[in-house]
């Protein structure tokens, strides 16, 4: 009998997409130390289990930037920006600016000193047939909002990347790099119905991911570096995310940390870019992040045994399911119901050490939504779901294809969200103290 003849369309949304509790294993992250060792075989997750002080310091100068093998924090904003300069130094000028403000914040520190005032990135030029005059003055402004002075530095990191328009943008290389696009920095594929990727939440020229255990440290962060920015570049679309205080859960109800050998412990090798890349890469990797709405209304009506089946694990590990929920645990080899249609963890287990996962959940309220499934309702619903975030050296082998697996074989789960947003970025090495993000790019050629 095939599975979906037992499932009426009304089952079925129109938020189609795939992700797995794998893709949804936020993976806890390691030592300060961890961060800025070299590559190597070793799990990135090995010592990250310690406990870290929520408010210490987090390293900012190192091999590897911060915020990829560091402990997750509780809470991230994400932010992606469009550059609005055609000008090379206008970028690196950017650059300089972002890394001295981001070293100076992870630190505890204001973004700027206080007693210069704002300084912008690029100084603006007057205005064509007028003066210095006609300008606004940013010296006025504070170099800092304030919204966290006398706050701790709350193991704030900050990660900068970089997107293909970057390289080039609607077929002009605008800062002479096409020829450095590394060649695993590819367009990201079509997946097909499961993915609803809207343009006002997708791509992006440069991304900062800034992570802390105080969401107000993490914002003023990203606020901070985009007022920098100011007639450089512009945010394009933002993201928050949380992790729980205590636990593991994501909005699924579901442990994010299954119990899959080797799922949360991915070896260096895996994450950090080696030989095979752009020198300026080495020790860098890739980012993917993706906004995944879930169906959470439409997932609160399912039984649990349904959901345990279609997740392949116990939902309460000490506490009796459902009337209809077997005794037997769910195997992550086939937890199929119907027709052995593979469990979610059978499908993404096989990828589990191809990247390293660090993702968060999000509530962004309600908003108007039309079904396209009988019954055809429409009303307000949760916008709320993931935060996926995954760092790999290769998302061809990394995110791609674990993707392209579930979106061709999570039947169960892939009525339940729907992917929104995101995109594929390169994070670039470390820096060490006197140089920017990016500086080896930028000097390649």
């Amino acid at each position: 009998m095939n599975w979906f003849t037992n499932h009426p369309p009304h089952f079925v949304r129109w938020m189609f997409s795939s992700l797995t509790i794998g893709l949804m294993g936020i993976a806890v992250s390691g030592s300060a130390a961890a961060a800025q060792s070299a590559p190597s075989n070793d799990s990135v997750t090995a010592n990250w289990g310690k406990t870290q002080d929520p408010n210490r310091a987090e390293p900012f100068w190192g091999e590897h930037q911060g915020g990829i093998a560091t402990k997750p924090q509780h809470f991230t904003y994400f932010a992606a920006f469009d550059l609005t300069t055609t000008k090379r130094e206008d970028v690196i000028s950017l650059l300089k600016a972002w890394t001295a403000a981001a070293a100076r914040m992870t630190d505890g520190e204001t973004a700027q000193p206080m007693e210069g005032g704002l300084k912008l990135a690029v100084i603006p030029a007057p205005p064509q047939g007028g003066d210095a005059s006609e300008m606004p003055d940013p010296g006025p402004r504070a170099a800092d909002t304030g919204e966290v002075l006398g706050m701790p530095p709350s193991r704030l990191t900050i990660t900068f990347g970089f997107g293909a328009g970057l390289f080039s943008k609607d077929g002009k290389d605008r800062f002479g790099l096409a020829a450095q696009r590394p060649e695993v920095l590819v367009d990201m594929p079509n997946f097909g119905a499961i993915d609803q990727m809207a343009p006002e939440h997708t791509g992006g020229d440069l991304v900062i991911q800034a992570c802390a255990e105080d969401p107000q440290v993490a914002f003023h962060a990203i606020r901070q570096l985009a007022r920098i920015a100011e007639g450089v570049a512009a945010i394009h679309w933002v993201q928050t995310g949380y992790r729980p205080i205590a636990g593991d859960r994501h909005l699924l109800g579901f442990s994010a940390e299954e119990k899959v050998p080797g799922m949360n412990a991915p070896s260096g090798e895996a994450i950090w870019v080696g030989k095979d890349g752009p020198e300026w890469m080495r020790g860098g990797s890739y980012i993917v992040v993706r906004r995944i709405r879930f169906a959470v209304e439409h997932w609160d009506q399912m039984p649990q045994a349904y959901q345990e089946s279609a997740i392949g694990a116990m939902k309460h590990p000490h506490m009796e399911a459902d009337q209809a929920q077997t005794t037997e645990k769910p195997s992550t080899d086939n937890a199929a119901t119907d027709d052995s249609v593979p469990a979610h963890l059978a499908i993404v287990s096989p990828g589990r050490d191809s990247m390293l996962r660090r993702s968060y959940s999000y509530n962004d309220g309600v908003n108007f939504i039309s079904e396209r499934w009988p019954p055809w309702r429409q009303g307000l619903e949760y916008d709320a779901g993931m935060f996926f975030v995954c760092f790999q050296r290769d998302p061809r082998t990394g995110f791609i294809a674990v993707f392209r697996q579930m979106a061709n074989r999570d039947f169960k789960l892939n009525q339940f969200w729907t992917h929104v947003g995101g995109g594929l970025f390169a994070v670039p090495r470390g820096a060490k103290q006197g140089e920017y993000i990016g500086q080896r790019l930028f000097e390649s050629h």
